[in-house]
């Protein structure tokens, strides 16, 4: 029997030069769970999964992902557990779709492992799974935005890890496909019991997709907990500086935030 890995931040301090962007983080992630991160631009939130994932060395503290730190792992042999779909990833010039999903099966060989039928079901259930089979011998940077993220998240799929971080998976994406890459990775989740950990920008899709929720301010986490718990009109205002209402949404039962703006905010007529 098989056990999902423990993903821990512990006293994070994170930076670029002389700017820091994450100070004494702590944090940690639910297994089997999707958590979301959400927060301000520029709080930390991609800095943060760039630790995780071992990209960028903490100044201190650690990450720890089942008793062992992350940046003291070797790189194929993390791989094997824990994935990352970056905020802005660049493909090789002329690569087609399907060298690039396939890819994502690297960590899976070795001296004495070739590509074999795991491997070849692996990217065509990525591909199926994304709606991106039928660009398979395209090259991705002929694609559009939508399409190339589509086929960078088949990629990250066909990793098939136990952990699998992403940074803005919805980026470039209309509504519909936004909506069908997170109930794809909600059936990942609820199928495999992948521990799921994204950023979003949008707080509602964030509320209606998250186990868990963690709100970031200023480096640090201001919130976390169950959506209802973390996005609250107080908590968008600390946040984000924005004055909101918050409500049910009656479609998820989740909270439903609604911004209100200088313009366009209805007010009832006198009686």
């Amino acid at each position: 029997m098989t056990t999902t890995p423990s993903l821990t931040a512990e006293e994070l301090c994170l930076g670029y030069g002389d700017r820091t962007v994450v100070s004494d983080l702590d944090l940690a992630v639910a297994p089997g769970a999707i958590t979301v991160i959400v927060g301000a631009n520029a709080c930390g939130k991609s800095t943060l999964l760039r630790a995780m994932s071992r990209l960028l060395t903490p100044r201190a503290g650690r990450v720890v992902l089942d008793g062992r730190q992350v940046h003291r792992m070797p790189a194929k042999e993390l791989a094997r557990t824990l994935g990352l779909l970056p905020q802005s990833p660049i493909a090789p010039e002329g690569i087609t779709v399907a060298d690039l999903v396939g890819r994502g099966r690297h960590p899976h060989q070795g001296v004495f492992s070739r590509w074999n039928e795991r491997d070849d079901a692996a990217v065509a259930e990525a591909l199926d799974a994304t709606q991106t089979a039928e660009l398979a011998d395209r090259a991705v940077d002929e694609l559009s935005g939508g399409q190339r993220q589509r086929v960078w998240i088949a990629m990250a799929l066909a990793q098939q890890t136990d952990v699998l971080l992403l940074d803005e998976p919805t980026t470039f994406l209309d509504p519909s496909h936004q909506v069908e890459v997170l109930d794809l990775l909600t059936d990942l989740n609820q199928a495999r019991g992948t521990t799921i950990v994204m950023v979003l920008h949008d707080l509602n899709l964030a509320a209606r997709y998250a186990d868990r929720l963690v709100a970031m301010a200023g480096g640090r986490v201001h919130a976390q907990g169950e959506p209802a718990e973390v996005l609250t009109e107080e908590t968008v205002r600390a946040v984000f500086g924005l004055e909101s209402r918050v409500i049910t949404d009656p479609t998820s039962g989740r909270p439903l935030m609604l911004p209100i703006g200088r313009h366009r905010v209805f007010e009832p007529a006198a009686d």
